[in-house]
């Protein structure tokens, strides 16, 4: 009878320790996810250019980091369809988790259009978006 609880204890505490190591693992995972997405965001697409105010000396206002506002580009011709506002995107972005990730992958936003330009046309792949958003969602509203 104490052998059998003795291999039950072990058994559970070898429960308990693997899934400590899964919850250690998939946390490293969702940090080396978002530090992907920090670099996508900032240093690939760099979405700051629009969707941060910029102060009079033409420099992002880190106050307003990713908080939308008025489009401050300026079209080199006429086009009846340019956005005049651009959406927060700090703490996520409007709509829904699969908008974005079809937004992102496929030029398809959620009114079932491609975005108005200024709005670049991104084809990332599923993992590149995933990981923007996953940054997006971190950062303060």
């Amino acid at each position: 009878m104490k052998k059998l609880a003795l291999l039950t204890l072990i058994a559970i505490l070898a429960t308990v320790i693997g899934l400590g190591q899964a919850q250690h693992e998939k946390q490293t995972n969702h940090e080396e996810l978002v530090a992907r997405g920090k670099y996508i965001v900032e240093g690939v697409a760099m979405c700051e250019q629009c969707h941060t105010r910029h102060t009079e000396n033409e420099q992002p206002d880190l106050g307003n980091w990713l908080k939308g506002g008025p489009v401050q580009i300026e079209p080199t011709y006429p086009s009846p369809h340019w956005a005049v506002q651009v959406p927060r995107i700090a703490s996520g972005p409007p709509g829904t988790d699969a908008d974005f990730i079809k937004l992102m992958t496929r030029r398809i936003a959620r009114t079932g259009n491609p975005p108005n330009p200024p709005m670049p046309p991104f084809h990332m792949t599923r993992e590149d978006a995933e990981a923007v958003l996953a940054y997006l969602k971190t950062l303060a509203p």
